[in-house]
């Protein structure tokens, strides 16, 4: 019966969809400071949102929100106006046109699937030769100076990645009740001045969020149940719903790691533990609950990594 109250925890909840329009670039990490992502995962928001809640002093609340399941966010992925896209689902895919080697390539290279042709790439039909995000951004190497001295600087480049107008990212929210809702909003009320991503002090990643609208095939799919679940965050199970998650998975682990920015860890910045965890897109028979993981090495207090899924099914 455990496992039965977790699935239907995860299953039944109320979902909004958020659009991010940033007012500047950003710079998503990849750990080379010269290129940005385009995206960030859950895991990235979580960490935002709760240094906010830290400043708000309701951190404990957000917390066991979230941990208990009641309010859950998934990675951020991209919409052109009213297309809001998908991360391409982990399975085997046979073009119809079987003789055209670029549509094999094309369907292998792609990370994202326009909500509206996900039935034509499950059946192989979708026509992939053009970039389904072309005209959506670009990308540039910035050069900023980091100041070591009074007299002496040091420059160095920042890749950036800036949304051309109509585009930008959508994150889905699920959530019990009015109440994590709330939460949730004023938290990212609160982040949209600060800033998601690298390089917040020299105005990167600043956004505003709004509902958004023509997303009621991605509300329905969130609801109904098919029996194949797509992970729409990066997420992990817990050690009990491993080997159960795993029975007929097709996925892709994703080395998750960085710094910890707190000068209360430790006197100097360090590492917190790399987590491997399945990468959005991964897709599942069997749905898991997934946790927040403790990361932190050494240091004077915790530091938490989100790998609470998100499941679409399709």
């Amino acid at each position: 019966m455990k496992s039965v109250r977790r699935l239907w925890k995860v299953r039944y909840m109320n979902y909004s969809i958020y659009k991010l329009v940033f007012n500047t670039g950003v710079h998503f990490g990849t750990g080379v400071l010269s290129e940005s992502e385009y995206t960030f995962r859950a895991d990235q928001l979580f960490s935002a949102l709760y240094i906010e809640a830290l400043k708000q002093g309701n951190e404990r609340e957000f917390y066991d929100a979230v941990n208990s399941g009641n309010l859950l966010f998934s990675d951020s992925f991209p919409y052109k106006e009213n297309q809001y896209m998908l991360p391409k689902p982990m399975l085997y895919i046979e073009p119809t046109d079987k003789g055209k080697s670029e549509q094999k390539k094309a369907y292998k290279n792609m990370k994202f699937v326009p909500i509206e042709l996900l039935d034509d790439f499950l059946t192989g039909r979708m026509d992939v030769e053009n970039n389904i995000i072309k005209d959506y951004g670009y990308y540039v190497q910035q050069t900023m100076a980091g100041v070591r001295t009074e007299d002496e600087t040091q420059p160095f480049r920042v890749g950036t990645y800036y949304y051309n107008r109509g585009c930008g990212l959508y994150i889905i929210v699920a959530y019990k009740s009015d109440v994590e809702k709330m939460l949730a909003e004023d938290l990212l009320e609160a982040l949209s001045y600060v800033g998601i991503g690298g390089k917040k002090s020299s105005g990167l990643g600043k956004f505003e969020f709004k509902l958004a609208g023509a997303a009621s095939k991605i509300i329905d799919m969130l609801q109904r149940n098919t029996g194949r679940s797509m992970l729409l965050s990066t997420a992990l199970p817990r050690n009990e719903e491993l080997e159960r998650a795993l029975d007929g998975a097709t996925y892709l682990l994703e080395r998750r790691s960085g710094f910890i920015a707190s000068d209360k860890y430790a006197s100097e910045w360090r590492k917190k533990k790399d987590l491997y965890v399945f990468a959005s897109g991964s897709c599942f028979v069997n749905r898991f609950e997934g946790d927040i993981i403790d990361v932190s090495d050494n240091g004077k207090h915790s530091v938490y990594r989100y790998a609470k899924p998100i499941f679409i099914d399709l």
